[in-house]
């Protein structure tokens, strides 16, 4: 790489100035200086058109515009929201850029593209996101065309918890090169906290597929003289992960009856920051702590038992729970243990993380570890996502969440859920914490408030469902609302009942069918009773109602899925293949959403 050249010392700047900007110089990237001097070749002749006293320089011809196509795979939003990102970076940079949905993609239009930047995250167990199921069964089949004259770069998320960490992005990165297409920067595979890295990652494979900068490019620049924010970014948060909000708790109720065997918390916070916008569907991210007598246990298990400011770092900043192949991996090479090499080995690692924790694995191999040791065995903790159980119309400067309370034994220690215990547990109302909005642009209501919905949820599911209704309730929206609604007994875990109730009196919500599942001898779920009301469901199908499911992806929310396909076959003779189409119909035209977890 050549050497930048430092500003000589008569530049017109100050001492100081030129410090600084020959720190900025020597560390950007070509790509940064050649945007740079468009930047301020555009700048000037802004000014010049203001005042009159500067003079634009001469027009160079536009460097050719390089197509760039960044194609998505999303389960929760986060690629999602990376590829919106590297758009408005492409843009700035020359780049004709287009952002496309893996559930929305033509593969053969995509085999034709010459630039392809894709983002992609792996669900559970090393599946794709439900969205991009489609496209990434035609990618990885035999008819797939070929991808000769693509270049392509991909990043890939994942979860180091789960096996089969960052699957689904592997997979397409060796599938891309295997049907002919050209790797132009290397894969990288992140975990929950990915933002930092990722950014880079993408500002490094924007200057791969970067133009040649033989002669600078003409940059159009919009100088915007007041400083107020431009339109492209008024749909981003401005509480993100990476920037969220110290909110107070005003209150902590747990819906459940004294003879439930569950604990499910209604939680408030008051947010008066009027930059805290969410709406009905979207998800709310909380950052936990953790417990702090688990923090103690672990630091008793690696000899740091009396490190109180470590102590308050793994309350505070770093997952103590998780027991991830990197980790053991990491552990294994400090040590240099070979019974914990070895549970990396086949199915080791599951059999032996099969509820089990991080403090298992300390206990069963332990060993003294300096903190700095210790600390780089961890990864940061993770924000939480949980669907909003409020409308901001209902409830201004407010958001609402409804958690249930996680806790277990196994292998004869107690167990508890990071921020459920964390909200039950450790906060009270007064107590603040702190959260941020994850939009969640492929579950929400319809624009047109006359459209009829139906909403299915068990549990905690039924959350995003208290935020429709509310806001259909304050917009005087006259479409119809049917709730389908299950959980185990209906005296103790009738969630919102009153609330429903009174919905139904009003008219906001038409109708609400339950399932109580412990009530009688056969268990009866949600499912039961969609197939129960089969006939008048499929009428609303037919009157252009949309279909709503929150839950648990490999219980409800998969039963859901497959009565739905039975009840849609019944209009074909019972062809389930013929279901299973009108299903993915529905889907693609955004009747058919799914909030799961």
């Amino acid at each position: 790489m050549t050497a930048v050249p430092f500003l000589p010392k008569n530049a017109p700047f100050t001492a100081e100035d030129i410090d600084v900007l020959n720190q900025l110089v020597q560390r950007s990237t070509p790509l940064q200086r050649s945007w740079l001097s468009g930047f301020l070749a555009g700048l000037d002749a802004a000014q010049g058109q203001q005042g009159g006293a500067a003079v634009a320089p001469a027009a160079q011809a536009p460097r050719p515009r390089q197509p760039l196509t960044i194609l998505y795979g999303s389960e929760s939003g986060n690629t999602e929201a990376l590829a919106m990102k590297a758009k408005k970076l492409a843009a700035k940079l020359s780049f004709d850029a287009k952002v496309v949905d893996m559930a929305d993609a033509d593969l053969a239009v995509i085999a034709k593209s010459k630039n392809l930047l894709v983002y992609i995250s792996t669900w559970g167990e090393g599946d794709p996101p439900q969205r991009a199921a489609d496209f990434h069964a035609a990618l990885m089949a035999d008819s797939a065309p070929r991808f000769e004259g693509v270049r392509f770069a991909v990043l890939a998320l994942g979860d180091t918890a789960y096996v089969n960490f960052c699957q689904t992005g592997k997979q397409v990165d060796a599938r891309l090169e295997a049907l002919g297409g050209t790797r132009v920067a290397d894969r990288q595979d992140l975990d929950l906290d990915f933002q930092k890295a990722a950014a880079a990652w993408t500002d490094k494979a924007l200057e791969v597929f970067a133009p040649p900068a033989e002669a600078p490019a003409t940059t159009v620049v919009h100088v915007d003289f007041k400083g107020a924010p431009s339109a492209e970014d008024d749909d981003e948060p401005r509480f993100t992960a990476e920037n969220p909000i110290e909110a107070e708790i005003t209150a902590l109720i747990n819906l459940n009856g004294t003879g439930s065997t569950r604990e499910t918390w209604h939680v408030e916070f008051a947010v008066e920051d009027p930059g805290f916008i969410y709406k009905p569907g979207d998800a709310i991210g909380l950052y936990p702590e953790n417990d702090p007598a688990l923090a103690e246990d672990l630091l008793k298990a690696v000899g740091l038992a009396e490190d109180d400011a470590l102590k308050q770092k793994l309350v505070k900043s770093f997952d103590i729970t998780t027991l991830s192949r990197p980790l053991v991996d990491g552990y294994a090479k400090l040590t240099g243990r070979s019974e914990v090499a070895k549970l990396l080995e086949g199915d080791g690692l599951a059999r032996f993380a099969a509820d089990r924790q991080l403090i298992d694995l300390f206990e069963t191999y332990p060993e003294k570890l300096a903190a700095d040791q210790f600390v780089k065995l961890l990864r940061p903790l993770p924000g939480r996502l949980y669907s909003v159980a409020s409308s901001p119309k209902a409830h201004p400067g407010e958001a609402h969440l409804l958690v249930g309370t996680v806790r277990w034994t196994s292998h004869g220690r107690a167990r508890h859920g990071v921020t459920s215990t964390y909200l039950s547990d450790r906060r009270k109302v007064g107590d603040t914490a702190r959260i941020y909005v994850k939009p969640n642009r492929h579950f929400g209501l319809p624009a047109d408030g006359d459209r009829p919905i139906i909403m299915i949820g068990a549990g905690t599911g039924v959350a995003p469902y208290r935020g429709f209704i509310e806001e259909r309730a304050e917009t005087g929206a006259q479409g119809k609302s049917w709730l389908f609604f299950g959980e185990r007994n209906f005296s103790n875990d009738f969630l919102y009942q009153l609330e429903w109730q009174d919905h139904l009196a009003a008219g906001a919500l038409s109708r609400i069918d339950v399932a109580f599942s412990r009530d009688q001898p056969e268990k009866i779920y949600v499912q039961h009773r969609l197939w129960e009301r089969r006939e008048e469901l499929s009428r609303w199908l037919d009157e252009g109602a949309h279909v709503y499911v929150c839950g648990d992806e490999k219980g409800m929310a998969k039963d859901v899925d497959a009565t739905l396909v039975k009840i849609l076959a019944e209009a074909a003779k019972g062809d389930e293949e013929a279901g299973r189409a009108k299903l993915k119909e529905l889907t693609k035209a955004g009747r058919y959403q799914r909030d799961v977890y």
